[in-house]
This record gives C-alpha cells, structure tokens and sequence, in this order.
C-alpha cells in the first residue's frame, strides 16, 4: 500500500507540475502585456530591428528629447507608419522612460480618451 501512495503522489506530482507548464506561458503573455500605448507601437513596428543594445549603446544618437523625438518621427515616416503627433509622443516617451531619462521639455498631460497635449497648448 505504501507503494501505491508513493506512486499516487508522484503522479499528482507530474500532473501539477505539467498544470504549471501548460498555464506559465499564459501568465507570462498576460504580465508582458503593454503598459503604454507608446510600447504598443513600439513593440510592434520597431523592435525587430531596434534591439535594447541599440539603446543602451555608448554613441547614442538620441542625445536629448528633441533629437529622440525627431529619430522616432524619422523612423516611422521611413517605414510609412503614418503616425500622428500624439503616436510619436507616445513611443518617444515609451523610450525616454525605460532608455534615456532626458528631462522634458514640458509637462505632458494626458486626458482620459485623448492624446496627451501639453499643459501649456490647453489654453485657459
């Protein structure tokens, strides 16, 4: 009888441990879910051919927020994106924050359902 028990919990061993395989990819698809849509494009129209070395190479390109802002409008008129203002923005902030930590030049605000404007374009 001792047998059959060791033999049972093995077996429920390797069921939950096959459980675990079969369900941490859906986790790790689920926590690397984008957090911005500025990560969304990127992630979609840029990383496969701009790889995190790219970013954290010694002579950057991208030397303040303006130059980045102008390389990601670059980029993407040359892969015939079509983004608008508020897309560039986004993606350029998206870099900013996880690569080069360039002061801005302006607080940006972003309103619920619309595109972040700066706080100073808004008017009064």
């Amino acid at each position: 009888m001792a047998g059959h028990a060791a033999l049972t919990a093995s077996g429920l061993g390797r069921a939950l441990g096959a459980a675990l395989l079969v369900g941490l990819p859906a986790l790790a698809i689920a926590q690397a879910a984008p957090s911005s849509r500025g990560q969304l494009l990127y992630e979609t129209h840029c990383i496969a051919c701009h790889t995190t070395q790219m970013h954290w190479r010694a002579n950057r390109i991208a030397t303040d927020w303006t130059r980045l802002k102008a390389l990601v409008w670059r980029w993407q008129a040359e892969q015939q994106l079509r983004w608008s203002d508020a897309d560039v923005d986004e993606v350029a902030r998206h870099l900013n924050e996880r690569f080069y930590g360039h002061p801005l030049p302006g607080p940006l605000v972003s309103r619920a359902g619309a595109p972040p404007v700066r706080a100073a374009a808004r008017g009064g």
